[in-house]
């Protein structure tokens, strides 16, 4: 158990890098099955329209703050111990401690090339990490038929860990239409995590990760696709919280 305090009808984990792996550690020793999401701001912002979404975070085990936007108002709300859980960070976190523990990986998502770059990079800068297949779906709802399919070559391969790069909603859709059906202990969607470990997009230097300003240098790397969907998600993310500070002053003033 880990706190989960309400941002916008989502609870959100309140949890330490630390602690999210000896969650993950903890769940395939028990063979216990989970799914994990991570949340940044558009990702928050698409749950208010999408009430599936909205409970599909609520049922998971782990709604980590992908975003110090969400961090910053997790440790406002008197959570200071909260870190930034994002794909870029969690995935090589989860593979360093897997030399040791011997998880079996699955790579589900992107492109076939990404997919290729990312095997290589992950058995350079992990050789003891055991990755046991990988799969790239196509561009387009899968038929009833073809998502069989895919959990078969999922359950075949044994993973311990399903990683899910489509993208935040659709790979938590995914996740949760698929947990009961899948073996594996955990499955954890990490957005455009593939992308960067396999070198195919840069990620922003440290300090621009810190002052919650990443999306900038995603956005100019990536105009015509993210400019769009960056720039209304976060106006409306600040909508959200001027409508919540005016409820809140309110809320004193009939006092």
């Amino acid at each position: 158990m880990h706190p989960r305090p309400d941002v916008f009808g989502v609870p959100l984990s309140a949890l330490t890098m630390d602690e999210v792996l000896a969650s993950i550690d903890e769940w395939i020793r028990r063979e216990e099955r989970h799914y994990i999401c991570t949340i940044d701001v558009h990702a928050l912002v698409e749950s208010q329209f999408a009430l599936d979404v909205r409970d599909i975070y609520r049922s998971a085990a782990i709604a980590a703050p992908d975003g110090m936007p969400l961090v910053w108002l997790l440790r406002y709300a008197g959570h200071s111990q909260a870190d930034r859980i994002c794909g870029p960070d969690l995935m090589p976190a989860v593979f360093r401690q897997s030399q040791s523990k011997g998880y079996r990986h699955f790579l589900y998502g992107s492109s076939e090339e990404t997919l290729s770059m990312l095997r290589c990079e992950l058995n350079r800068n992990f050789p003891g990490a055991r990755v046991v297949g990988h799969h790239s779906p196509p561009f387009r709802p899968l038929s009833p038929e073809e998502e069989r399919e895919v959990d078969r070559l999922v359950n075949a391969a044994e993973p311990d860990i399903v990683w899910v790069g489509l993208g935040a909603p659709k790979q938590d859709r995914w996740m949760a239409a698929h947990r009961s059906r899948l073996n594996a202990p955990i499955l954890i969607g990490v957005g455009g995590a593939f992308e960067m470990m396999a070198g195919k997009v840069r990620r922003a230097p440290p300090i621009i990760r810190r002052t919650g300003f990443e999306w900038v240098f995603r956005m100019i790397q990536e105009p015509r696709r993210l400019s769009g969907r960056y720039l209304k998600s976060n106006i409306q993310f600040l909508m959200m919280l001027a409508s919540q500070r005016r409820r809140a002053e309110r809320r004193v003033a009939d006092i």
